[in-house]
């Protein structure tokens, strides 16, 4: 196992190494995962068209939302962290295969968000498995709401090809269509834009291509799963990401939306998602 710091496109980073050849790579920027290769492959989508400017959301990998959910409050879309330089952290050693990076209140934050807290993202990699979990803790006296989730492009060879199985029987939001029901199909495909929240489901999804098959796991504490492909469309209007970006991503995001986390002061709060090779 080995740390090593080093430049990604442009901005800091650090990357986590196994004698298997499993690698992570996460920026300081936003504390972003930006890539993760098992088993011979890269297994999530960064836009080649990604501002990598060292201020900007970067599209793809995962970005932290926290602590807001896309624009359901009056901060920034997806709140402020992920536009933040993060650091090391120091005075604990990380376990053997893992690495942490940690934010604090400061100038920044308190310019747009009057609250004290400590945010850490700890990344763990085994062979042919990551697992992603961010902390938050309050340091102030006084109690704050937060939603927050780990919002995660994951590569995909083809997106007519892809099934995401495990979500049936859930409660469904469709963002596209602004309608609520209980998903019926034992696999969702996607042939256009595709934007739901889901009730998060008491277990593992499985995200199945000819090339193979992915498992997702999350924490209890993430009370949804949010699915998002843009479709050709969308994809065509945004400008950090190519036309036919669309058919090589899938977002599956661990997620606490509908029901903010009430943290009282001295209080900590943790989620995780694990991605896991079949």
């Amino acid at each position: 196992m080995s740390i090593q710091a080093l430049e990604f496109r442009g901005l800091p980073a650090l990357r986590l190494a196994l004698p298997e050849g499993d690698a992570v790579v996460v920026a300081l920027h936003g504390a972003q995962v930006l890539s993760w290769t098992s088993g011979g492959a890269e297994r999530l989508y960064l836009s080649p068209q990604a501002l990598m400017d060292g201020h900007s959301a970067i599209r793809g990998g995962v970005p932290i939302c926290f602590p807001q959910f896309n624009q359901r409050g009056l901060l920034p879309k997806h709140g402020f962290v992920r536009n933040l330089a993060w650091q090391p952290e120091k005075g604990r050693e990380p376990a053997p295969n893992e690495l942490a990076l940690v934010l604090h209140d400061g100038d920044a934050t308190r310019a747009v968000w009057p609250h004290a807290f400590r945010a850490e993202l700890r990344v763990a990699l085994k062979p042919r498995s990551l697992r992603m979990s961010f902390t938050v803790d309050n340091t102030g006296s006084a109690p704050w709401a937060f939603a927050a989730a780990l919002h995660t492009y994951l590569r995909v060879d083809e997106i007519a090809d892809v099934r995401l199985e495990g979500l049936q029987g859930a409660n469904r939001w469709d963002a596209v269509r602004d309608d609520r029901h209980v998903e019926m199909a034992p696999a969702l495909r996607f042939d256009s834009e595709f934007d739901s929240v889901y009730a998060a489901p008491a277990h593992g999804l499985r995200l199945v291509q000819p090339s193979g098959t992915l498992g997702i796991t999350q924490s209890a504490s993430c009370t949804e799963t949010v699915v998002w492909n843009p479709g050709a469309q969308l994809s065509a209007k945004l400008a950090d990401l190519p036309d036919d970006g669309y058919r090589h991503m899938l977002c599956v995001e661990a997620a606490r939306i509908d029901e903010p986390v009430q943290l009282q002061g001295g209080a900590q709060w943790k989620c995780w998602q694990e991605l896991s090779l079949a």
